[in-house]
Order: structure tokens, then sequence, then C-alpha cells
């Protein structure tokens, strides 16, 4: 059993949004499994990540020490993740690269954040691998 059903980050905007998620789930091996006015769901077979229209109708907003880590399957995934964000109008937060710093040994991530400020990582040889 996996703890995590789902993730998501609210965005003020779900054609916008998916202008800079669609390509960077993409570098990551998923799609976008449904979309529908107030969101938009990724993942390969189920959706595991989620761009949401916020559900009280206030303005979208990343909360400050907060951040969704993706699994990428190679080093090559993560810097493709960090090229997509980046292309897309994200902006970097930790360039991709080794982090010898982290509780695992062999570690690889990035990080960006996305252009409504939501933190996001992308990591190979994390907890879950």
């Amino acid at each position: 059993m996996t703890l995590i059903d789902h993730a998501s980050v609210g965005v003020p905007d779900i054609a916008a949004a998916r202008k800079f998620y669609d390509p960077l789930m993409k570098a990551l091996g998923c799609d976008c499994l449904a979309a529908l006015d107030g969101l938009a769901a990724y993942g390969t077979t189920v959706p595991q990540f989620v761009i949401i229209l916020p559900f009280d109708k206030q303005a979208a907003s990343a909360g400050n020490g907060t951040h969704i880590c993706f699994a990428a399957a190679s080093r090559e995934a993560v810097d493709a993740f960090s090229k997509a964000a980046l292309d897309n109008g994200g902006s970097d937060e930790g360039a991709p690269g080794p982090r010898p710093g982290y509780p695992k040994a062999d570690v690889y991530a990035a990080f960006v954040r996305d252009p409504f400020g939501n933190k996001l990582e992308a990591i190979h040889n994390g907890f879950t691998a």
C-alpha cells in the first residue's frame, strides 16, 4: 500500500497551468488522464498528481515549506523535468545534480517553481526507489 493516493496544487487557471504541467509531466512519463473545468489529473495508469482550482474560490497560493516530489526513473528524467519547467515559465530552485546531504546515498534531484509559486522536485533514487 502506498501512503499517498494523490497530491494536488492550487492554480488560478487550469488552461494556463496545463501549458506548464503537460510538458513537465511528459518529461516524467506521465499524461493528463482527466481534465475537467476545475482540474487536470496526471499519472501513468491512475491520477496521482492534480492541478486544481481552489474549492473555496479564493486565490491559489503556494505553501511555505511545502513541495511536491516526483519520482524520476533516471537522472536524465530529472534533467528533462528541470528543462521542461524552465522552458515553460517555471523558475530554478535548485539545478539538477547530486544531493549528498540527503539521507539516502546516490540521490539526484532538481527543484523548480511553477509559474504560480508552487515548489516541485524531481528525484532519482529517492525514498521510493
